[in-house]
């Protein structure tokens, strides 16, 4: 990597493991790479080299987000959940740490070796998946509730969001010619099209689908769409009974039990938005309040999110947060959908970059419609770690 110092590159690369194996190493790397960026701010000339993008409305919906805690029945506490708006400075020191084209693509393309490595170990986990954990800490972990894939993640849902991000993020080079496109590509993508299945998480599946239609249009390529059907005819012909075809049939069921007390939790929602509209309840306060709220016939009667993240947002930060949550990724594709439009159709590799960065934002704000995929610091990361390189495209092409 041309654009970053030794212990940068090394720094990075835990970060990459991290975010593929373990939420506390890529918190532990991302923290020295703030350091690193924070330490380089002492020179003048690398201060004038550094760019800012989305500054602003990240900068007001940490202010909405605070504000939202001052306000909240328990400051404390919500203060204390709001060490999460810390995640989004990956976001920052990757655009000034990834040098350029070729820092971003490296970054990318190892992450998702890393992501396909543990997409084949969910394939596994699933298939072979014993009646009771085995014994042994790394044993025990893996094959425990390991009916849906989950890899080295605590949940299913965390593994099915870092696959949609990738997958899509990933997509362009699959559809690449040689040499852009390695002989490993399109399996590592297939493995992990099928781990994403194995994950049997609906709104996933729903965000990735959008999201390679999206990707579609950017390239106007309908190859996207044959990629992505062939992939999941080939995990009908794998798995056509079973959970698989249970959770496929419940998309179109009005009475599937789990589709009706989402809808429970998104009433119960709005109704805590309406007796706290401007600022909400404040961030990680939804458990406490939810009891009070939640209807007769709920099945659970106190959770800590509302399986939507817009809603999630509204109620924890008020129209105050959504309203600059919103500006965020408005802000993000109106810029990043710039760069691809002045990157001439000869530059593959940069289109692919931004092209797949920005499918794979539009398929994690599509899943978060059914889940708070933006709680779950993992899925969080690697879309902050995506939605950089853009930007890091854009330097590279100004010098």
């Amino acid at each position: 990597m041309s654009g970053a110092r030794p212990l940068q590159r090394w720094v990075l690369a835990l970060f990459l493991v991290g975010l593929a194996l373990s939420i506390t190493l890529s918190q532990l790397a991302l923290a020295l790479l703030v350091l690193f960026w924070l330490f380089r701010l002492r020179d003048a000339q690398a201060r004038a080299a550094m760019t800012f993008p989305l500054a602003a409305p990240f900068l007001a919906f940490v202010a909405a987000s605070l504000l939202a805690a001052l306000r909240s029945g328990d400051v404390g506490n919500s203060l204390l959940h709001s060490k999460a708006l810390l995640l989004g400075l990956a976001f920052f020191a990757l655009v000034n740490t990834l040098g350029g084209r070729d820092d971003a693509d490296w970054f990318l393309s190892r992450f998702f070796l890393l992501i396909a490595a543990v997409s084949l170990l969910s394939l596994a986990q699933v298939s072979f998946c014993p009646q009771e954990p085995w014994s042994g800490p790394l044993l025990s972990r893996l094959t425990r509730k390991c009916f849906r894939a989950r890899g080295f993640y605590s949940i299913y849902m965390t593994l099915a969001g870092v696959l949609t991000l990738t997958l899509l993020a990933f997509l362009p080079r699959v559809l690449a010619r040689p040499p852009d496109r390695r002989w490993w590509t399109a399996p590592a993508w297939v493995v992990s099209g099928l781990a994403l299945v194995l994950t049997y998480t609906r709104g996933a599946w729903f965000g990735f689908l959008v999201g390679a239609a999206s990707l579609s249009l950017l390239l106007r390529r309908a190859a996207v769409l044959g990629v992505v059907g062939g992939v999941l005819v080939l995990a009908l012909l794998l798995f056509q009974a079973g959970t698989l075809e249970d959770r496929l049939r419940s998309l179109v069921d009005p009475a599937d039990p789990t589709l009706r007390e989402r809808f429970r939790m998104w009433e119960t929602g709005l109704a805590m938005v309406r007796d706290h509209p401007l600022t909400g309840v404040g961030m990680g306060q939804v458990k406490r309040v939810f009891p009070r709220y939640a209807r007769p016939d709920a099945i659970k009667k106190t959770t800590s999110h509302v399986h939507n993240t817009p809603l999630q947002i509204l109620v924890e930060r008020g129209l105050l947060g959504l309203a600059a949550w919103l500006w965020i990724w408005v802000a993000f594709f109106v810029h990043a959908f710039r760069i691809l439009r002045r990157i001439g159709v000869d530059r593959q590799r940069e289109r692919a970059l931004v092209a797949g960065s920005l499918a794979a934002i539009v398929g994690f704000l599509v899943a978060g419609l059914s889940e708070f995929n933006f709680g779950d610091a993992e899925v969080v990361l690697v879309a902050y770690a995506l939605m950089a390189l853009p930007f890091v495209v854009e330097r590279s092409a100004a010098r």
